[in-house]
């Protein structure tokens, strides 16, 4: 094994912790919290905040991170291999997880801040049974008292500001069924969304600057579902619309404009929403985690729950050590070096000095 932190990674990896199934791991995180001392436990279901029993500084860092995972869909035993550490969840999140870990059993002995964590269930399903909103609204010390949060998403130890919102919609529409040899005494629902797939075939993703920061508007036709057989005309046709909006952008309009995309050609119906996430402005902390750690900044292209955040007023922010383009990839795997480079940025930022 490399470093304590990759054991800590692969004992990680080891608990399943398939959405739904994150009991264990939670048991686990606070039996190790109670052993570190020095912090409140406060658990909602299985989601828990730990913050300082006693505060000693100023401003208080909470970092944050999901114990739950994607089900499996490849056989990917926990093992290392040269520097990779594979395994479900290895890279989203629980390399985010080993370095939240770390820190809260070995703080910094001279930090410059007071640090809470947060570990929290069903991130990877619908907003609404996210478990981050029940445990903060059973935790106002949060909103009240955190300068900065972490979330350590798996972003290649680069500085992720904001995120894009996300909206899953169903489209219906509506014809009447027929013989298929006599297809002019029925409607053909299938073709009546020949209109709406014409505008998302041609929708061009616009582009939202923020500084230097660049976010993409998506929208997409994910799931399609209509007929009942080969010779007949089908009296139904649905579409999932995936819809992705930027910062600054927010539900009620995002919905509008799925409407409107839609032109009254079919029923929509909303399956869930999740906002987009602010981007921190005149955050003194964060502002010192960019000087003293001198990394990438770059946009959000995805959801995390720095969106949730944001709906509070808590200024969040993306950095963690696993690689993005593994999550939720079937073989799914990690780079040590990464893991170990996210904790030593970590600890240089939680830490005194100049800077």
């Amino acid at each position: 094994m490399h470093t304590s932190l990759a054991e800590r990674l692969l004992t990680l990896v080891k608990f399943h912790s398939v959405i739904g199934d994150e009991g264990p791991l939670c048991d686990f995180i606070i039996e190790r919290a109670q052993k570190a001392g020095g912090m409140i436990v406060e658990r909602v279901g299985n989601s828990i905040a730990l913050r300082p029993s006693h505060r000693r500084h100023d401003q208080l860092v909470c970092l944050v991170g999901h114990l739950d995972t994607v089900p499996a869909t490849a056989d990917n035993p926990p093992r290392v291999e040269g520097d990779r550490l594979f395994g479900l969840g290895s890279a989203d999140m629980k390399a985010g997880l080993a370095v939240m870990w770390s820190l809260l059993e070995k703080p910094e002995e001279h930090a410059a801040y007071d640090v809470a964590h947060i570990f929290y269930d069903a991130e990877e399903g619908p907003y609404e049974s996210g478990g981050l909103g029940p445990l903060l609204d059973a935790t106002p010390w949060i909103k009240d008292e955190v300068d900065l949060a972490f979330c350590l998403e798996p972003s290649d130890n680069a500085l992720q500001l904001g995120c894009l919102g996300v909206l899953n919609a169903t489209v219906t529409f509506s014809g009447r069924a027929a013989h298929s040899a006599r297809p002019w005494q029925g409607e053909n629902a299938v073709h009546k969304a020949a209109g709406l797939l014409g505008r998302l075939a041609a929708f061009t993703p616009k582009e939202h600057l923020f500084g230097d920061l660049k976010y993409m508007e998506v929208i997409s036709a994910t799931l399609a579902q209509g007929g009942v057989a080969r010779n007949v005309v089908p009296a139904s046709f649905e579409l999932n619309l995936n819809y992705r909006f930027p910062p600054g952008c927010c539900m009620e309009q995002a919905r509008q404009n799925v409407r409107d995309l839609v032109a009254g050609e079919a029923e929509v119906v909303f399956i869930d929403i999740a906002p987009s996430g602010t981007i921190p402005v005149d955050n003194e902390v964060l502002e010192r985690f960019k000087r003293r750690c001198a990394v990438p900044v770059a946009a959000k292209q995805a959801w995390t729950d720095v969106g949730r955040m944001s709906t509070l007023g808590i200024d969040a922010v993306n950095f963690g050590p696993g690689e993005g383009a593994q999550a939720h990839q079937p073989h799914e795997s990690t780079s040590i070096a990464l893991l170990e480079e996210g904790e030593a940025l970590m600890r240089r930022f939680l830490s005194k000095g100049e800077g």
